[in-house]
């Protein structure tokens, strides 16, 4: 009796280790994944700065420019006329050296460069040289975030009707192996291999040129309707051709795709076990096919919008959509650093935190998927 006594908390105990084990293996591995894409930002922010700033090449352009506009005001003063050659040439160097020191450019640009990369890192992005937002500010901040959410609306918004019509196209395709459908997809895949933009200057040449159904491009008419109905069915009409050029890039190959890994699971041995069980082809479908290729299609997805920012500035220059990706073109064409910094720091954070969410979107579709390595915790 006494030994039974003794006994009976040692399952509860054991139960509890293995609680405490799982929860210190999951913060390791956070701890590392951290680390591991916190390093990673701060090298390729670091990168962007050198780039965006050609290794110094652009503060010559901006001393270039500071020494022009001091000439033209001394030169166009009417006060400084009596002064003599040699006076105005001193005031000229004075004026040219302060302006230097107001922004900085009395020191080397390489100690300016981890000065650069700690405001990007803290997101104190500062002020734009030649670009402001509508208001009229030239904080890089609020440039950003005015034009994000066009840019989110238009990849965002396109991206998640395509992903779930895709993968439920697919999935219907999968049931018709060997038809001409499917064949047609396959024939069709490869035009992914031409970016969206490609197709959206045809599209535009057809649509809006030719037949003159579409708008060119932009986000609204112009004025802007004051009516929200009719701002919605104006944003509507100008998503057409952005919509359609990015699904002839995305359908057929994300079709083709996801159908080949579920032809790929539908033969596998637990499928056929759950045929005999006497299972409805929606249930093994749902259950046994496409929960197990979820992840892998997760990643695609995810990965294919942090892929559209690579095109999204000649995306939207194409389309003359007012969003994030043409002002990184519109800053990169006047060398705008702390603009384009500011947008490069944005997608940074976006692919840091998108990459990290994917380990626990995994371990939530399929159970098989656990945070961090077992070996972590023995």
């Amino acid at each position: 009796m006494a030994e039974s006594t003794l006994q009976a908390p040692v399952p509860v105990i054991v139960k509890k280790k293995a609680s405490e084990s799982a929860l210190v293996r999951v913060a390791k591995y956070m701890v590392v994944r951290l680390l591991t894409m916190a390093f990673t930002v701060v090298i390729g922010l670091y990168l962007t700065i050198l780039f965006a700033n050609m290794g110094g090449y652009v503060d010559e352009i901006r001393r270039g420019d500071i020494r022009e506009n001091v000439q033209q005001q001394v030169m166009n003063d009417r006060n400084l006329k009596n002064l003599t050659g040699d006076q105005r040439n001193v005031l000229i160097k004075d004026r040219i050296a302060s302006e230097e020191r107001r922004l900085g450019l009395d020191r080397p640009f390489a100690i300016r460069s981890f000065a650069f990369l700690k405001d990007a890192i803290t997101l104190n992005l500062g002020f734009a040289e030649y670009m402001n937002a509508a208001n009229g500010s030239r904080q890089v901040k609020i440039i950003v975030l005015e034009r994000l959410p066009s840019t989110l609306l238009l990849f965002g918004t396109i991206n998640i009707v395509l992903f779930f019509a895709t993968l439920f196209a697919a999935l219907s395709l999968s049931r018709q192996y060997g038809s001409w459908l499917d064949k047609l997809i396959v024939g069709l895949s490869p035009m992914s291999a031409a970016p969206s933009w490609f197709y959206g200057i045809f599209l535009i040449l057809i649509f809006a040129a030719i037949l003159q159904w579409l708008p060119f491009g932009s986000m609204v008419d112009s004025p802007p309707p004051e009516n929200k109905i009719d701002y919605a069915l104006s944003l509507a009409k100008h998503l057409i051709l952005p919509s359609l050029a990015i699904a002839l890039n995305q359908v057929a190959y994300s079709i083709y795709a996801s159908r080949t890994f579920f032809l790929i699971y539908s033969s596998e041995d637990y499928v056929d076990m759950a045929k005999a069980k006497g299972l409805t082809s929606r249930d093994i479908e749902r259950k046994y096919v496409l929960r197990p290729t979820l992840p892998t299609n997760i990643t695609s997805f995810a990965f294919l919008l942090i892929g559209v920012w690579s095109g999204a500035p000649i995306f939207e220059g194409v389309f003359n959509w007012p969003g994030l990706g043409q002002t990184q073109l519109i800053a990169a064409g006047l060398f705008d650093t702390p603009v384009i910094v500011g947008t490069t720091v944005i997608f940074a954070y976006l692919l840091a935190i998108t990459v990290f969410l994917l380990d626990f979107v995994y371990a939530l579709v399929d159970p098989r998927v656990k945070i961090g390595s077992e070996s972590t915790a023995q």
